[in-house]
């Protein structure tokens, strides 16, 4: 089950851009060169590169940092999703699209990619640098939040 437009726009409230809610994404990276077909480009900082780099590989959307200008290049009608802090951002997004996942029994689907190679994105993780890993420690954080609402 792939990331969809709607699945951002209940992540984030500010957005710009077309409204496609049936719009699926195939990736999520920080890294605007490489191939990112049907991808979403955050931008987390200066490595991340250029949108036009990112538009150019393929990507239909972006996480944009609301105190970053928005290039004057931007097609109107490229959904941006704004955020006060995009690191934050990158947890939301991996947080609801596990909660997404949850409970699918398929034992082959397909499912979004994301891929982050951004030094201060993996610095601030004090655990590792493996996002499977992150993945999975997100997924028990839920599973917690999950039975202290039951009680």
């Amino acid at each position: 089950m792939y990331l969809a437009f709607k699945d951002l726009a209940n992540v984030f409230a500010d957005k710009r851009g077309a409204n496609e809610p049936n719009l699926v994404f195939y990736s999520v990276t920080d890294q605007a060169k490489i191939k990112q077909p049907k991808g979403i480009f955050i931008l987390l900082n200066d490595e991340s590169g250029e949108l036009s780099d990112a538009i150019a590989n393929g990507a239909i959307a972006a996480v944009w940092d609301k105190k970053v200008k928005l290039p004057p290049y931007t097609p109107s009608q490229f959904p941006v999703f704004f955020t006060e802090d995009t690191i934050e951002a990158v947890r939301n997004l991996l947080q609801y699209y596990l909660e997404k996942l949850d409970g699918e029994i398929e034992k082959k689907m397909d499912i979004t990619k994301f891929d982050f190679l951004n030094k201060e994105l993996l610095n601030k993780n004090e655990q590792t640098y493996d996002i499977a890993a992150m993945l999975k420690k997100v997924a028990r954080e839920i599973d917690n939040i999950r039975r202290e609402r039951r009680g």
